[in-house]
Formats: structure tokens, sequence, C-alpha cells
């Protein structure tokens, strides 16, 4: 009989409208069809776990878990229990007992652990049950980021989270059978910090047949030349990023195009971005039914991202759409792309500004650059392509 997988994910896959979630819900469909799949994962909110059911259609078991712990509980704990706070922040002893339940009844050949925080649900004694980690990026690295921008006490907070989390990384990998990361920059990165040599490499793939610019959307229309920025609008590097555009990038545009806009097209704006829609040229949306209509609508997409891990799906979603980007070199790293042909790379104000405008100023050549930009998005990031050795990670099949 056809062994089986357990799929352990920090976030219920669906809907697909982040990057993490992105990735996980078609890692899970294509698990699904190399043998029978059980899944336990953590609900952010309410709102997100009744869309559990989503899971019923390729999972054979499932068990989701609201997460209810608060970040001050998160951090309490981790000062305890001296662990780091991003994964003090995922416990449920009913996920841990249905792993146990699963693994004592069910002829389990692979675990699949999604995001480092599900490591710990994966027993210490596992036998011959194989172990993969997907640990996606080298989160140690964005709280060192953090670290080195933050003020006195922030920075002390992040630079114990980004040891103790490296320390944890470090030790999840010895004792995973592979180990994968959304790019070879990010797995290069930590074969030379963790010395490990079963690190893999599993980029992320975008779907050109959803994101296609013949489709029909509901675009919105301005009187004026529209920049785009989509992301996660209570996520920090999008936050930061999206700050200093607006605050600093955008009026160099408006000094030469007066009639430019931003439009802030993400869910859960914080307060800091809502109010940025006080600013000549701001418009933020929040939460859209559909990105397509703002993507095919607007003459520019940027992505200025400060700090930025992996791959940027808002960058791979914006060039499957044939729209001209202006990204930062954070934001570009690890995508597959040439820049000059199927994208711009600019950081800082003056730079963005100059790429955005040159943009604007010739509609020829931004048709040109977003056509190769969907060219090289067809042919280097179909999904099917990149998860075609998934059987061979997971050893099934």
């Amino acid at each position: 009989m056809m062994r089986e997988i357990l799929f352990l994910a920090h976030r219920l896959p669906w809907p697909p409208d982040r990057g993490d979630k992105i990735r996980s819900w078609h890692l899970l469909k294509r698990l699904a069809q190399i043998a029978p799949v059980h899944v336990a994962c953590f609900a952010d909110d309410a709102e997100e776990l009744a869309h559990a059911d989503a899971l019923d259609s390729f999972a054979a078991r499932r068990c989701v878990v609201q997460r209810t712990r608060t970040r001050l509980c998160g951090v309490a704990s981790g000062v305890l229990t001296g662990r780091p706070f991003s994964l003090s922040l995922f416990d449920s002893a009913q996920i841990r007992a249905f792993v146990a339940h699963t693994l004592a009844t069910r002829d389990i050949g692979c675990i699949f652990g999604f995001s480092a925080q599900m490591a710990p649900f994966v027993p210490q004694d596992r036998g011959d049950v194989r172990f993969v980690m997907d640990f996606v990026d080298v989160d140690s690295q964005k709280f060192k980021s953090y670290a080195q921008s933050a003020g006195p006490v922030m920075r002390r907070v992040y630079a114990r989270e980004a040891r103790l989390l490296a320390r944890f990384e470090q030790e999840t990998a010895a004792r995973a059978d592979v180990n994968l990361f959304v790019s070879e920059a990010e797995a290069a990165l930590f074969r030379r910090l963790s010395g490990n040599d079963y690190v893999s490499a599993l980029p992320n793939g975008v779907d050109a047949a959803f994101f296609d610019p013949a489709g029909a959307y509901d675009r919105p229309a301005f009187d004026g030349p529209l920049i785009v920025l989509t992301g996660q609008m209570d996520y920090r590097p999008n936050v930061d990023a999206v700050t200093r555009f607006a605050r600093e990038t955008l009026p160099l545009i408006r000094a030469a195009q007066p009639k430019a806009r931003i439009a802030i097209v993400g869910r859960k704006p914080v307060a800091a971005v809502t109010a940025l829609a006080a600013l000549p040229g701001v418009i933020v949306t929040g939460e859209v039914a559909d990105v397509r209509g703002w993507l095919a609508a607007a003459d520019v997409v940027v992505a200025p991202l400060g700090i930025a891990r992996g791959i940027q799906n808002k960058v791979l979603e914006a060039m499957a759409m044939a729209r001209p980007v202006v990204a930062s070199t954070a934001a570009f790293e690890g995508i597959e792309a040439a820049a000059g042909r199927d994208l711009l790379v600019a950081d800082g104000a003056v730079a963005e500004a100059k790429a955005v405008l040159g943009l604007m100023a010739d509609p020829d050549r931004a048709s040109s650059m977003g056509r190769a930009a969907r060219a090289q998005v067809r042919v280097a990031y179909d999904w099917d392509a990149r998860l075609s050795g998934l059987p061979a990670i997971v050893g099934i099949g």
C-alpha cells in the first residue's frame, strides 16, 4: 500500500491571498496528487477558520486550530522558556494530539513541515518517517535586519529573536532529511550559516492563466497615471516600504506628473498605512475582491521593499499581468528575470522616481517591458514545472 503524508502548516492555506499561503496551497494540492494527505494547521482568526472546509477537497483528514495567543502572551512565554517569540505564538495541544494519533494510526511515510513554527510538532523519534522542512525563508535573518534599523529597546528584542531563531533553524535542519527554501539565494545563505548540506531550493511559481492581462476585470479609472503597490499591509516590511515611498518618492514623481497617484492595495492596513490616505495622490484600498483589476489599471507597479526574504509573489503577479515593474534590489533578489528587460531595479527615492517617470514618459517601452515580463514568467515560473520534483523530495510515488 502507498504510504501517506502528514502536512503541517503555520497558517491555513486558503484563501491563497498572501505569499506564504499561495506557496502552501500549491504544495498541498500537488502533495494530494502523490498520496493521501493529513493536514494540521493554524487559522489566524475566526474569519480564516471559516475557510477550513476548503481543505476537504485535498485532505484525507484535517485539524485546523484558531490561534488565540496574543503577541504579548507569545513574548511572555518566550521569555519564560527561553524560546524565540515567533515560535511561542504557535502552540496547540490539539495539533500535538492530532499528529500523535495520525502517526499511530496511519502509515505515514513523510512529515512535510511548512514554516519553522511547525517543526516543534514533529516528534524527535519518528522511526522511518521522512521529515521534509520547508523553511521558505531564513526568518532569523529578517529579525537581524529589523534589529539593525530599530531603536535601542527593540534592537535588543529583535537581536535576541534573531539569535534564538537561528539556533532553532539549525537544530531543526540537522534532524530533517530535506530542507527547502524558496530561492537559491536563501538556500545558499542557509548553507553558509548552518554548514548543512541537505538544503535545496524549491522556488515559487505563479498562475499565469489566472493573472492574465487579457482577462476582463473591473478596473478603477483615474485621471492621470496610476502607480500600484500590493501586499499584506500589516506586515512590517510592506508597511515600512509603502510609508517611505508615499512620503519620499511620490512627491518627487508628482513634481513632474502632478496627477500621478499611488494605490496601496492590500489586506489589513495598519493605522500607519491608512494615515497615508491623507497625503496628496495616495489611495488606500484595504482588501479588494480582485487585485487583478488594480494591476491591470496600473501604469507602473512598484515593490520598494527595504527588507525582503525569498521570492516576492507580488512582483511575479505584476509581471504575469504584463505590467512594468520597478523593484528594489531586495525585492528583486531571487527572481529569475533580467533587470532592464523584464523590470527595472531602483533603490532610494531619487532612483525610484526617475525609473517610474521614465516608464510613464515612454509608454512603448513600458508596454514592451510588460510583455517581456509576462513571457519570462510563463517560461520560468510555471507551478507544475516548479513542483515536478516533489515526489522525489517526499520519497513517495
